[in-house]
């Protein structure tokens, strides 16, 4: 690998990790390209060659998987879930979480917890690989 791809993950890497750690703020695009210390454009076409999906989708699947959890952790209500993740909106928040997840919020919430299993395997079945695949599923 060459030392500008390194330096390019490199600068990948400090910007997914940036959106890990403040998922439920509001994030843009042109504070993320300067984390990351390209351009606006150049940030959006080199994170999605990077992780195969462009910065939007990757915080919304980040954000639905917080959510995913809460909603099985705590009897917090689905509207206080999806502000504390960092959605504005509940109907988003809806429809993000379905097309991730495969079905609402709700019905997620009322789906039996996981098995006592290693935690590296619940994690994996649990991830939301990408928009329009439930878990399990894909392609």
């Amino acid at each position: 690998m060459s030392r500008a791809v390194e330096d390019s993950n490199r600068r990948m890497l400090r910007a997914r990790d940036a959106m890990d750690r403040s998922y439920s703020q509001p994030l843009d695009i042109p504070s993320l390209a300067r984390i990351a210390h390209v351009s606006e454009a150049h940030f959006i076409r080199t994170f999605r060659a990077t992780f195969g999906e462009t910065p939007h989708r990757y915080l919304q699947r980040r954000r639905v998987e917080r959510a995913m959890f809460l909603l099985q952790a705590t009897e917090r209500s689905v509207t206080e879930i999806c502000f504390a993740v960092g959605f504005t909106s509940l109907g988003t928040f809806s429809r993000t979480f379905r097309d991730i997840v495969g079905e609402s919020p709700s019905t997620y919430r009322r789906r039996p917890g996981i098995a006592a299993v290693p935690t590296c395997f619940a994690m994996a079945w649990m991830r939301p690989s990408s928009f329009g695949e439930a878990p399990g599923q894909e392609g």
